[in-house]
């Protein structure tokens, strides 16, 4: 185990600005929220990449158990493949490891007011002092970087034909609900990844927010959703399903989310993935202790109205925190029900590798309490190969209708889109 100082200091840091001044490794956890704390790591001691998903829980169980340190980094959706018979063919460009957890130099708590530092133990104080003070600045992005090369994905007709094929599989009864996505992307271009994220982030100011970056690959996360969280034996899920868009004027707003709250499709879809979850948490929870906190709580960002579910429940004594991850994922949110023959069914139909989008991104702390987000909303990016790609999608049922699927897919890329080309 490593140990570290810490250290207070009587004023808060602009995240974004340290990370404009300090090359290096980093992840930002930005909650939107001034009032709670925001996480940033920075640097690098020691990390667990793995390329191929085989074994690759067994491997972060022990790399964790060994460290017992603050960790972060993301599971990709391929790790499916660790957790059942399923495998992944389809293409994938952008170079993200299958796992990558880093345990950092430094670990920073950005309180409103204050920052709380957890140095590793022989850190240069002189270093991390001039570090703090060179990001007490704002950071102001200029215009910069911008794409302007078409950003290519799925036409209406495209995606209606994998419709139509995924409607045959519901109306057979392999699977009741199935979450399929499509991919935009574009390649051999260069962007500004801060500016970027800046950008994205002003227009979704969603609550699992996230910035990363080691070498040349790059997360810029705008998610409105937490996958996992544990506070001692305390599990929290809080799945989405069910999108609509924000009104033009207060009292459309108000409409808007009413219709959410009370569409039955959108109540089918969510309450299917809800006792999915409740499924999952009974395999790690002690008896009895899975319940359902909120159903159909209608929750509201700059782009949309989400209609999100929270599950709850107690894990057993000596469950290992890894163990309890592997019981859950992939989210049921991103996958459908049956969760294994619809993952099966994506990919078949998908044409593209989800990596990292659809997987998590979070941490752990030293006790092995952990929170993960769900990897969607983000732009990832490859700096080496100047490949840039933003998936969505959303869940099919049988009372799905596919213009109306294809346009909430658009709906959500919308704010990708314009961050990379700020219109």
């Amino acid at each position: 185990m490593n140990t570290r100082s810490k250290i207070s200091y009587p004023f808060a840091i602009d995240p974004l600005r340290f990370i404009e001044k300090n090359n290096g490794s980093v992840a930002f956890f930005n909650s939107n929220d001034k009032t709670k704390v925001n996480l940033l790591s920075w640097g690098k001691v020691s990390e667990l990449k793995l390329i191929e998903s085989d074994d690759a829980f067994a491997k972060l169980k022990a790399f964790q158990s060994e460290e017992n340190d603050w960790m972060t980094g993301y599971l990709s959706y391929d790790l499916k493949n660790d957790t059942e018979k399923l495998e992944s063919k389809n293409p994938n460009e952008l170079g993200f490891a299958a796992l990558h957890f880093i345990v950092p130099e430094l670990l920073i708590e950005v309180h409103p007011n204050s920052t709380i530092v957890h140095a590793i133990n022989g850190f240069s104080e002189e270093k991390l002092n001039k570090m703090l003070q060179n990001a007490m600045e704002v950071f102001m992005p200029g215009e910069k970087s911008l794409v302007e090369k078409v950003i290519h994905g799925y036409e209406e007709d495209d995606y209606l034909v994998h419709f139509e094929r995924l409607g045959k599989n519901i109306q057979r009864g392999d699977i009741y609900e199935i979450n399929y996505c499509l991919e935009f992307k574009t390649d051999r271009i260069n962007i500004d990844p801060l500016s970027t994220y800046y950008r994205l982030n002003n227009m979704t100011d969603a609550p699992f927010s996230v910035y990363f970056n080691d070498n040349e690959n790059y997360l810029l996360c705008g998610s409105p959703e937490r996958y996992l969280k544990k506070e001692g034996n305390s599990i929290l899920s809080q799945p989405i399903k069910g999108t609509i868009k924000r009104g033009e004027n207060e009292a459309e707003d108000e409409l808007l989310k009413e219709k959410l709250r009370n569409d039955p499709k959108e109540q089918a879809e969510n309450v299917m993935i809800v006792d999915l979850v409740r499924n999952d948490l009974s395999k790690i929870a002690t008896k009895a202790s899975v319940k359902v906190d909120e159903l159909f709580g209608v929750y509201s960002f700059k782009t949309v109205h989400q209609l999100i579910s929270s599950i709850s429940c107690q894990s057993k004594k000596d469950i290992h925190p890894v163990d309890v991850i592997k019981a859950t994922f992939p989210m049921g949110s991103m996958t459908g029900a049956p969760k294994i023959r619809a993952m099966q069914l994506i990919e078949e139909n998908e044409n593209f590798g989800r990596g990292v989008y659809s997987g998590a991104f979070g941490y752990f702390t030293p006790s092995g309490d952990f929170d993960f987000n769900v990897v969607i909303r983000s732009i990832l990016y490859n700096e080496k190969k100047g490949v840039v790609s933003f998936p969505v999608g959303g869940a099919l049922t049988s009372l799905a209708n596919g213009p109306d699927e294809y346009r909430e897919c658009i709906l959500k890329a919308k704010a990708m889109k314009n961050a990379l080309q700020n219109s």
